[in-house]
C-alpha cells in the first residue's frame, strides 16, 4: 500500500505549499502529484498531474487530498473521479471533510459537498454577472483600459499611406488591432 497525494491550485499566483504542508503533517506521503494554475472546472482526467496520478495508482493505494474541491468543482466530475479511483482499488481520503470517500457515508457526504461546491460556483457567477450589469447601468467602463490610441494608429496609417501590416509593425500591435483602430476611427469621424 502506497500513500499518494494530489494537490491543485487554480492560478499562477497561488502555491500548493499550504496543501502539501497540511497533508505532510499528518501523513507519510510517498508520491506527490500536482496541477498548478489549473481550474477546478477542468475535468480531473484532463489535468496532466492527475492523469499521471491515475496511471500510477494501484490497488491498495491511498490517495490523500486536502479537500474535495481539489479533485474538482463539478459534482459529476468529482463523483466520476472518485468512482474511477475506487474501481482501481484506491481509497480516497479528504482531510478537510475528514472522511474516507469510498465508504457509504463518505459517498453520501461527497455527493452533498460536491453539490454545495457547484452551487457556490454558480452563485459566484451570478454575483459576478449582477456586478457587471450594475457597472454597465452606472456607465462604468468594463475590462482593461484601452492601450491603443485608435486615432493615432489610423492617422499614422493614412499620413504614411501604410499597409495594415506595416502599421501593425510600426506600433508593435496585431493586424486585428490595426483593423479595429481604423474602423473605430472611421466610425468616430462619421459621427462628428
Amino acid at each position: 500500500m502506497t500513500v499518494l497525494s494530489y494537490v491543485r491550485v487554480s492560478t499562477d499566483d497561488q502555491s500548493t505549499d499550504a496543501q502539501r504542508h497540511s497533508i505532510a503533517a499528518l501523513h507519510n506521503v510517498e508520491h506527490w502529484f500536482a496541477d498548478e494554475a489549473t481550474c477546478g472546472g477542468t475535468k480531473a482526467l484532463e489535468r496532466p498531474g492527475f492523469t499521471d496520478l491515475f496511471k500510477f495508482a494501484r490497488k491498495g493505494d491511498t490517495l490523500i487530498v486536502s479537500a474535495i474541491d481539489r479533485l474538482g468543482r463539478d459534482t459529476i466530475d468529482v463523483l466520476v473521479t472518485v468512482q474511477a479511483l475506487e474501481a482501481k482499488g484506491v481509497t480516497v481520503l479528504s482531510m478537510r471533510e475528514g472522511f474516507d470517500l469510498s465508504s457509504p457515508v463518505g459517498k453520501a457526504m461527497l455527493a452533498m459537498l460536491a453539490a454545495v461546491a457547484e452551487l457556490e460556483r454558480s452563485n459566484i457567477k451570478a454575483r459576478q454577472m449582477a456586478g457587471i450589469a450594475r457597472a454597465r447601468a452606472t456607465g462604468q467602463k468594463l475590462g482593461a483600459p484601452k492601450k491603443i490610441d485608435d486615432a493615432a494608429v489610423s492617422g499614422w496609417r493614412k499620413a504614411h499611406k501604410a499597409t495594415i501590416q506595416g502599421t501593425a509593425h510600426h506600433f508593435g500591435i496585431s493586424i486585428a488591432a490595426v483593423k479595429r483602430a481604423c474602423a473605430s476611427s472611421d466610425v468616430q469621424t462619421e459621427e462628428s
